[in-house]
């Protein structure tokens, strides 16, 4: 038999769906992607330190072209539920896939730019439309 009584499980239900309900939408987004970071087994976004090799997962929020040196940049925001992450291809203008709402893996080594956080040229794995 298990210690925790049938009472202590059902307020511990009936709390999750209080706290559901009184939840933003954004709050109940960004829960759901925190869980799908530790299902994945990635490292949280907010865990990441400058230089540290990383494997991160999380929702592209914004997909822009920006050139760096005179040379162009596909920059989008990646957001786990924690906080975001630049990620920067150098030298395309567009990767097929990479769009806003899109979920993807991305790995590489963690740099501080301007305070932000940013892989650049990471490996990344686009995550089947099924899972989104």
């Amino acid at each position: 038999m298990s210690a925790v009584s049938r009472s202590e499980k059902s307020t511990g239900r009936f709390r999750r769906m209080l706290d559901r309900l009184s939840s933003s939408p954004e709050e109940l987004h960004q829960a759901e992607l925190q869980q799908d970071t530790e299902a994945v087994g990635c490292t949280r976004i907010c865990d990441c330190d400058d230089r540290q090799i990383v494997k991160v997962t999380g929702t592209l929020r914004t997909v822009t072209l920006r050139p760096r040196a005179g040379v162009p940049a596909l920059e989008a925001e990646l957001f786990d539920g924690s906080a975001a992450l630049d990620v920067v291809w150098l030298g395309r203008r567009s990767i097929a896939g990479i769009e806003p709402g899109r979920k993807l893996i991305a790995s590489g080594r963690i740099s501080m730019s301007r305070g932000r956080r940013v892989l650049f040229n990471p490996r990344y794995e686009l995550r089947p439309l099924g899972q989104e």
